[in-house]
């Protein structure tokens, strides 16, 4: 496969970054606004409760690995074989880090958003309710958690593979 396919598959990564942040700083600016500011505090925001999956958990992650951390392992991917000379390990890894970093960024943003407000609803309505619901929050974010991990590891491995490697030969100057 040639080097601009390989640069071409990590537009991906450049495409999360921005999405993330552009959701996280819509996230923000919505969560400041008085009313819904309000009813965050009345939730437990940003110390406990369903209040503090929003806000910070909800708002941080988006922000912090779908923004930052997707953004810098694309661009790790494109400069490692520049800096060190050697070739990634394994495009099929770069593949797999993306899409398991994007299901668990994506799908614990999703699940924090959705239990802090189904939870803070019930919270001011029904308390019973509430905890009845937060039964089915653990496995849920957890199954998220884990495909971020996942995505952390195989990225991880993909770099220590790629510096453990030979270095490809360089090309003279023309």
């Amino acid at each position: 496969m040639s080097s601009l396919s390989n640069h071409r598959r990590l537009v991906k990564y450049f495409i999360m970054s921005a999405t993330s942040l552009f959701i996280g700083a819509m996230h923000g600016m919505l969560q400041v606004f008085p009313p819904i500011r309000a009813w965050l505090d009345s939730i437990g925001s940003p110390y406990g409760g369903p209040g503090h999956m929003i806000d910070p958990l909800a708002h941080a992650h988006m922000n912090l690995v779908g923004g930052v951390v997707s953004l810098a392992m694309g661009t790790t991917y494109y400069l490692l074989p520049r800096l060190s000379g050697k070739a990634i390990y394994s495009q099929r890894l770069v593949e797999h880090n993306f899409w398991w970093l994007f299901m668990g960024v994506y799908g614990f943003y999703s699940t924090q958003m959705v239990f802090g407000i189904w939870e803070g609803y019930l919270m001011l309505h029904d308390r019973n309710a509430m905890m009845a619901a937060h039964h089915h929050y653990g496995p849920i974010v957890a199954v998220a958690g884990t495909c971020m991990a996942v995505g952390f590891i195989v990225y991880f491995c993909n770099i220590v593979l790629t510096l453990m490697g030979p270095v490809i030969e360089e090309r003279p100057a023309s």
